[in-house]
């Protein structure tokens, strides 16, 4: 299990280098532009899965006042896309680092809403990564919709290739 989560973090981190390069190159009235989407535009998008990268680690490390300054964050994306970048590699530190039994361990941990859950941390990192993913497809049709005609595939069938 512990080798299918590393790969599974460095994936992630690979994945959205590759379409964050493609990303940041456009202008920021492009990066901000109103899009229908889930998030309605690809900074509000990028914000969103580092906000959600934030806060599991948050709850992993059990921070019992949880510091969502990310969610309020209005700086410049290429600062967005450093640290976002920076979480990303914490996650494959600690998954490096991580014992079976920290794996396996059953956290208790609270959503926005305030409602309470358990969960194994492997569930917990197998959702985080693969909401990465998920909207990582987002930014790609956002993408398209604004005429970026070379978007990088990002598939993990790619990433196990060149590894």
């Amino acid at each position: 299990m512990k080798e299918l989560l590393q790969q599974y973090a460095a994936y992630n981190i690979w994945a959205n280098k590759k379409l964050f390069e493609c990303i940041n190159i456009l202008s920021d009235e492009q990066i901000k532009k109103d899009i229908a989407s889930s998030f309605p535009s690809i900074y509000k998008t990028v914000a969103h899965m580092w906000v959600a990268e934030d806060a599991w680690w948050q709850r992993l490390k059990l921070v019992e006042q949880m510091d969502m300054a990310v969610m309020h964050y209005d700086g410049g994306f290429a600062e967005m896309l450093k640290k976002s970048g920076q979480r990303s590699e914490e996650w494959l530190l600690w998954v490096n680092k991580a014992t079976e039994v920290q794996l396996t361990h059953v956290f208790a941990y609270q959503n926005s809403k305030k409602e309470q859950f358990k969960q194994p941390v492997y569930e917990m990192l197998m959702h985080l990564f693969n909401h990465g993913t998920y909207h990582r497809g987002q930014l790609v049709t956002i993408l398209r919709q604004l005429g970026v005609e070379k978007i990088p595939a990002t598939d993990f069938v790619l990433f196990g290739r060149k590894r």
